[in-house]
């Protein structure tokens, strides 16, 4: 009988235990009467369903079956919780089948959870139609990018009463992936108080996506809802069994990210164009009188745009066997390749990116050191050693990867045109633009960003100095998504909104900005950000335009989110 890790079972059914403190919460804030009703989807083991007894029994209620219903589409997670409420002397009614074929015997004043966390990648067919359909019921229209709980959670408002509460976990998604904007704007139309709770530090021992609680009451299909939510931050579970003053912010549109709730900047917002504040508290007056443009009268340009601006940015190439087809100088030597069949390659990752320029002299050290500066390509015929690690490769199964199978011949690898600069992928400290001066070939472990004619002639390094300032740091954070495990994502459509000095003001700058690019190297080989970013910032000017007070609350922002993300490496607390 082969041995099936239960763990991988429910990670395929994108099913994660939630901790009983979480669910006690939830329960205790979703729950008013002892009357209520309240269904838990995607019940697993029932951990909301029993916190949700004992608060019910706390309020005087709870002895009714029909009070407490749960659905779960795996048989032996349902069975499970029957015994298990049933030991603690619960009567519930629960049912074995698909939470968007199921129907409740009545609205409920709650409906409490942790909806599945199934990535579009794997949430496909007719499962994902499906729930599709159920969202769109709602007025809300789902893209194919959209992950299983997006769904999940339009659905759970059609069950509840007028007035209802939803009580979620939530992926952290919500706050700013792009096809969660629908999801946003449904939230705040069909609720009259919405709050999220988010945590510093890791709280689900194997999740590294970070969550959000989300906590919304006051439902009503028809609205008119409410323009802004608030926002709790916490460090750990701990800390939920205390009060805390919550913020509250106002997006200038329902559906635009929340990201920017997570750390307030006036200047920030002064610099970019952006929101400035959450309220109520107010902008002080004197960087409401602050302008967005530069001051050059009618010739006025934004100081900061998105990093598109300066060029399109593209995914790298994907080999499918990076062990097979990324080489050290050392390894192609031994192997006898030949340089019809090898390209220069910036090495996978991007732990060399961070020093500004990559040109022709720190790649030969990269190969020195046995990093894999060559990429095995051939553009024409390989040469007979070539052919010989071609056939090599067969023996070993590489032509039958995903990406290696899928295109003839399997061993030429597709490769977008060489980049001007990269742009960091995954990032611990910051997220950081390379010059490419050596001319080399990238795959997707970093982006590639190409220049157009104007940004070309201020120069690809002086460019990616100028997108080492404070602003951008921010930026990164706010347009990012952070991991459990401490680190900043930046997929293409996100980076391209990076928020970088508009080229007219870099230009402004050039010289200065060219004339401190050598110590700005040497500072970062010594991992002195800061100080990079801070001699950034003052030659563009920025403390002129939103005064040191105001430059030192940005970057305080900044410092608050980074923290705050690397804070989650350490695991739960």
């Amino acid at each position: 009988m082969s041995y099936v890790d239960p763990r991988a079972v429910r990670k395929e059914r994108g099913a994660f235990f939630t901790p009983e403190p979480i669910a006690s919460f939830i329960a205790r804030w979703a729950l008013r009467e002892g009357s209520d009703r309240v269904l838990e989807p995607s019940c697993g083991e029932a951990v909301f369903l029993r916190a949700a007894a004992a608060r019910l029994s706390e309020l005087g209620g709870g002895g009714q079956e029909s009070q407490l219903v749960g659905v779960d589409l795996d048989a032996a997670s349902v069975d499970r919780a029957r015994r298990l409420l049933e030991a603690d002397g619960t009567q519930a009614r629960l049912s074995v089948g698909d939470f968007f074929d199921f129907l409740a015997p009545a609205p409920v004043q709650a409906v409490i959870g942790n909806p599945p966390y199934i990535r579009y990648q794997d949430f496909r067919g007719p499962s994902r139609l499906k729930a599709q359909r159920a969202a769109l019921a709602q007025g809300v229209r789902l893209t194919n990018l959209a992950s299983s709980w997006a769904a999940f959670t339009v659905h759970a408002t059609s069950f509840l009463a007028e007035g209802g509460r939803l009580g979620l976990v939530l992926p952290a998604e919500l706050l700013s992936v792009n096809y969660a904007a629908e999801v946003r704007e449904y939230l705040l139309r069909s609720f009259t108080a919405v709050r999220l709770v988010l945590f510093t530090q890791r709280v689900f021992p194997d999740v590294q996506e970070e969550v959000v609680l989300l906590l919304a009451e006051g439902f009503s299909h028809h609205g008119p809802g409410v323009d802004h939510f608030e926002l709790v931050q916490l460090a750990n579970l701990a800390a939920l069994e205390r009060s805390s003053e919550p913020s509250t912010w106002r997006p200038q549109r329902r559906g635009d990210r929340w990201t920017p709730a997570l750390a307030s900047s006036p200047a920030y917002a002064l610099l970019t164009g952006g929101q400035a504040s959450t309220l109520p508290a107010a902008q002080p007056a004197q960087a409401r009188q602050v302008p967005v443009m530069t001051p050059e009268g009618p010739d006025a340009t934004p100081l900061f745009g998105e990093l598109s601006t300066w060029g399109r940015i593209a995914l790298g190439g994907v080999s499918g066997a990076n062990h097979f087809f990324a080489l050290s100088p050392q390894r192609a030597k031994q192997e006898g390749l030949r340089k019809q069949d090898l390209l220069p390659l910036s090495p996978p990752g991007s732990t060399h990116l961070r020093s500004l320029v990559l040109d022709d002299h720190a790649l030969a050290a990269l190969g020195r050191s046995g990093a894999r500066t060559l990429l095995f390509s051939p553009a024409g015929r390989p040469s007979a050693a070539g052919r010989r690690y071609i056939v090599a490769g067969e023996a070993t199964g590489v032509h039958q990867a995903y990406k290696c199978r899928v295109r003839s011949p399997w061993w030429r690898v597709p490769l977008p045109e060489v980049a001007d600069l990269f742009v960091t992928y995954m990032n611990n400290e910051a997220v950081a633009l390379c010059a490419n001066e050596a001319r080399v070939h990238h795959l997707n472990s970093v982006h590639g960003l190409y220049l157009t004619e104007e940004a070309k002639g201020i120069g690809a390094p002086v460019l990616a100095l100028a997108a080492s300032s404070s602003v951008t740091a921010l930026s990164a954070e706010l347009v990012g998504r952070s991991y459990g495990g401490g680190l900043l994502k930046l997929e293409p459509r996100e980076a391209a909104r990076l928020a970088v000095p508009a080229l007219a003001l870099v230009r402004r700058h050039r010289e200065e900005l060219a004339a401190f690019l050598p110590q700005a190297r040497r500072l970062l080989a010594q991992a002195q950000h800061g100080q990079v970013r801070e001699q950034v910032d003052a030659i563009l000017g920025l403390a002129d335009v939103v005064g040191a007070q105001g430059l030192e609350e940005l970057r305080s922002a900044h410092h608050q989110l980074a923290t705050r993300r690397r804070s989650r490496a350490k695991g739960p607390q």
